[in-house]
């Protein structure tokens, strides 16, 4: 049946294009088809590559390449020299520490002497050998300076002690104003014998020079006590200048200082009323 059936239809076929069946049949283009897609897992067919077209650069033939600079070979290394291996440095010996210098002792110092009095100008009739005024609750270690002074000697009982020394220094102020001195400074006593009935004195006046010519009244030139000397100050009545001795001779045995027999009072005040309660006196000691 099979046979049949394909029998016909060539005959059909032959029938309906006679001349068809009189001419070459041009044989069948070929078709471009796509490849299947490959099963999964199965690797992927290679694709056809399609020539390259020749470029113009392969058309042209390319330039000659210019040459290259010959590179010069490195110099070689001068050969690394080994150096010498420093010997280690010999221990220091330690240094001892110096002993500390104690710093230097400095000289005590040393009080400054007092101005002299000039002997030329108008002279200060009541300058005081210590030059300046003193502190009743204080000590003052002064220096002495010589001055020119006329001189007269007395004595007298503790009781008529004020009156003989005033009378004194007024006998001297008139031997100066006679032999044309000036005063040049506070009048002074010396006290050179004590014992419990009364003293002995010698009362000063300082003066500007020594007197030319003689002297009455048992006057004489002489010069004032020289030296190193403790000051101590009286501002009370004359009555009371025994309290004032106490705290000398108290003040000399603390301290262990032995002082010459003779006491120097000098009279900044005036020796008018034995009672005055601002009369000044300063009274010198000389350590021997």
């Amino acid at each position: 049946m099979r046979q049949s059936r394909f029998s016909a239809l060539l005959l059909a076929l032959a029938f309906a294009y006679p001349a068809a069946a009189q001419t070459r049949v041009a044989p069948p283009t070929a078709v471009e088809s796509a490849p299947l897609a490959a099963p999964p897992g199965a690797a992927a067919p290679a694709q056809n590559v399609q020539p390259a077209q020749p470029t113009q650069n392969q058309t042209n033939p390319p330039a000659p390449a210019e040459p290259q600079p010959v590179q010069p070979p490195p110099a070689p290394q001068a050969p690394i020299v080994p150096q010498p291996v420093q010997p280690a440095p010999a221990p220091q010996t330690p240094v001892e520490p110096q002993p500390v210098q104690p710093p230097p002792t400095l000289p005590a110092p040393q009080p400054a002497p007092p101005v002299q009095q000039q002997q030329t100008g108008t002279p200060n009739p009541n300058a005081t050998l210590a030059g300046k005024p003193g502190d009743p609750s204080d000590v003052d270690e002064i220096q002495l300076v010589s001055k020119p002074v006329l001189v007269t000697a007395g004595q007298s009982s503790w009781d008529q002690g004020f009156q003989k020394l005033s009378e004194a220094i007024a006998q001297l102020r008139t031997e100066a104003d006679k032999s044309g001195l000036k005063v040049a400074g506070r009048p002074l006593s010396l006290f050179v014998e004590t014992d419990d009935n009364g003293f002995k004195f010698e009362a000063m006046l300082p003066v500007d020079k020594a007197a030319a010519g003689s002297l009455a009244n048992g006057v004489r030139n002489g010069q004032s006590p020289v030296g190193r000397a403790l000051r101590f100050v009286h501002t009370a009545p004359y009555d009371d200048i025994d309290s004032t001795y106490e705290t000398i001779t108290a003040y000399l045995e603390a301290k262990s200082i032995v002082v010459k027999d003779a006491f120097l009072e000098e009279y900044v005040s005036d020796l008018k009323d034995p009672g005055d309660p601002n009369l000044e006196i300063n009274v010198y000691v000389q350590p021997k």
